[in-house]
C-alpha cells in the first residue's frame, strides 16, 4: 500500500506529522512524502521537512494525502502541485485531506459534489470549489475523506485505518501509539471555546486569513 503525503512550502507540519506516525505503523505501508521537486520545503513552526522524493519519482498513491496551512493559498496557484494530485486521485483508492488541504483537493475538481470538512474559520469557503460542508471532524463522501483542522488528522487516520484494514489494526496502533486525549479544558472548538477567546482569534488572525484564502480560490477559478 502505498502512502502519499503531498508537501509544499509553509504547510503546517502537525497537519502531516500526526496522520504520517498513524498510517506509516499500518501493515505494508509504504509512506512517502513528495514535493514538487524532491527539495525541502519549509514549514509554519520555521523548520523544513526533506521529503523521499519528487512529483516524478512517486509511485501511484493508493492513499493520497494533502496537509494544509497558510502554504494552501500559493499552492492552489501551482498548477504542477494541483495536476500531480488531479492525475494521482483518479486511481487513488482514498482521496484525503487535513485542515486546509482540502482546498487543493478543490483546486483539483475532487471537491465538487461531496460533503467536506476543513478546519472551523475556513468552511464558509468549502461551496467555492461545490462542496457542502458537514459539521464533523472528519467526514467521508466516498472514497474521500477530510479532517478539520491540525490535530484532527490522528482522528483522521485512525478512522482510515480502520476502514483501509480493520478496527482492531487501528486500535492496536492507537494503544501502541498512546492516543488517549484528555485535554486540560474544553475549548477546540468555537462551540466549546469562551467566545472572547473566539473573537479575539478571529479579529487577530482568521478573519484576515480566511479573506486572503477566499480571494486565492476565486483567482484560482478564473485562471
Amino acid at each position: 500500500m502505498n502512502i502519499v503525503f503531498v508537501l509544499f512550502d509553509n504547510v503546517t507540519q502537525l497537519d502531516f506529522a500526526g496522520p504520517v506516525q498513524f498510517l506509516s505503523r499500518l501493515p505494508g505501508a509504504k509512506t512517502h512524502v513528495v514535493s514538487k521537486d524532491g527539495t525541502s520545503v519549509s514549514t509554519d513552526c520555521r523548520f523544513s521537512i526533506v521529503p523521499s522524493s519528487s512529483f516524478a519519482d512517486c509511485p501511484q498513491a493508493d492513499i493520497i494525502c494533502v496537509p494544509g496551512g497558510f502554504g494552501v493559498r500559493e499552492a492552489i496557484a501551482d498548477a504542477e502541485i494541483v495536476d500531480f494530485v488531479r492525475t494521482q486521485a483518479k486511481a487513488a483508492q482514498w482521496i484525503t485531506s487535513v485542515c486546509t488541504g482540502s482546498f487543493i483537493l478543490g483546486a483539483a475538481g475532487l471537491l465538487q459534489g461531496k460533503r467536506a470538512t476543513t478546519h472551523w474559520a475556513y468552511t464558509q469557503l468549502l461551496p467555492l470549489y461545490g462542496a457542502t460542508h458537514e459539521a464533523a471532524r472528519v467526514v467521508r463522501d466516498g472514497n474521500l475523506v477530510t479532517a478539520g483542522g491540525v490535530t484532527s488528522g490522528i482522528d483522521f487516520a485512525l478512522e482510515l485505518m480502520a476502514l483501509a484494514q480493520g478496527e482492531d489494526v487501528a486500535r492496536t496502533i492507537q494503544l501502541a501509539l498512546e492516543y488517549d486525549p484528555a485535554p486540560p479544558f474544553a475549548g477546540g472548538t468555537p462551540a466549546t471555546a469562551p467566545a472572547p477567546v473566539v473573537t479575539g482569534l478571529r479579529d487577530r488572525l482568521y478573519d484576515r486569513a480566511a479573506e486572503e484564502m477566499g480571494d486565492a480560490i476565486r483567482q484560482s477559478l478564473i485562471v
